[in-house]
């Protein structure tokens, strides 16, 4: 009886994460150009302080990446939600400023909290600059927004 139990428990658990991770409503919020996210950057490859254009093709939960290497994709496997660009790739300076989803540079970027982070350049702009005056007023508001859009 016991170990029909923990049967259930674990088969429940397993449905109820995949419920959580919706990838109809991931693809509709996360940034993707020409079906990739990141413009086709590693998203691993950012940590080591290099971003790098990935040449291997993984879909997690409805969210195409490439990799640079097999051994960047393995890491990213064993944990995705570390890897993954904050606020669905989208610029995180528009997210805590205007609560908008603006496009992005991929090597434009900080990690914040062990979470990479993404911002728009352009010639005259860099929002990379702007949120470094106020990185922590920025980030709640961002997270906040955020939260708003991806329901």
């Amino acid at each position: 009886m016991k170990k029909l139990s923990l049967l259930f428990v674990l088969i429940s658990f397993n449905l109820f994460a995949q419920d959580a991770v919706n990838p109809a409503l991931r693809q509709k919020h996360f940034l993707i150009e020409k079906g990739v996210a990141i413009s086709g950057y590693d998203p691993v490859s950012y940590f080591s302080g290099k971003p790098q254009k990935g040449k291997i093709a993984y879909t997690n939960a409805g969210i195409t990446y490439k990799f640079a290497s097999a051994a960047n994709l393995e890491t990213f496997k064993k944990n995705p939600a570390k890897y993954e660009p904050a606020y669905g790739g989208w610029c995180a300076y528009a997210m805590g400023a205007k609560g908008e989803k603006v496009e992005v540079d991929p090597e434009n970027y900080k990690i914040v909290n062990g979470a990479l982070n993404l911002f728009y350049k352009s010639f005259f702009s860099n929002t990379l600059d702007e949120w470094n005056k106020e990185e922590t007023k920025l980030k709640k508001q961002a997270d906040t927004n955020w939260q708003k859009i991806y329901k």
